[in-house]
């Protein structure tokens, strides 16, 4: 097997685990993944940034913009109150922060959206599992429907 079918190998095989573990996640791990998922992104378009590759730069900035975006409308603002609406307005900033580097190769912009992101998960992670448990018993079988196709 050469290294062009052996890297479409494991690029299929990380999609479908991927895939595989978003099936079966909770509510609370689905955001988690997207979280890692925009970060991974951010990271590669760093690497195509610094390398000149434009396409894929471009290519991974967009989906680290669909994942936030994803992240943004899945919000519940009946039940988040001020936070929601303060993430809501961090993700269209960070939105906006991905286009401008995505435009004048800022990846000092690029950053700047992976440490806001980093801040987010950081906080995320902290939340006891027995919160989470909790959570989901009372919202059992209640997944938003953006994340029910959520691919990462």
């Amino acid at each position: 097997m050469n290294y062009a079918n052996n890297h479409a190998a494991m690029n299929k095989y990380a999609q479908v685990s991927n895939q595989s573990s978003a099936a079966f996640a909770n509510p609370h791990r689905l955001i988690q993944m997207l979280m890692e998922g925009a970060l991974e992104k951010i990271s590669k378009a760093k690497g195509f940034m610094k390398n000149g590759d434009i396409a894929r730069k471009g290519e991974h900035i967009s989906w680290a913009i669909s994942i936030i975006e994803g992240l943004r409308v899945s919000l519940d603002h009946s039940q988040g109150g001020k936070i929601s609406e303060n993430l809501e307005s961090l993700y269209l900033y960070m939105n906006s922060r991905l286009t401008q580097a995505n435009l004048n190769n800022s990846i000092e912009m690029l950053e700047e959206v992976a440490d806001l992101l980093l801040d987010i998960k950081s906080g995320w992670d902290a939340i006891p599992q027995d919160v989470i448990d909790n959570h989901a018993k009372s919202n059992a079988g209640i997944q938003p429907k953006s994340l029910a196709n959520a691919k990462i």
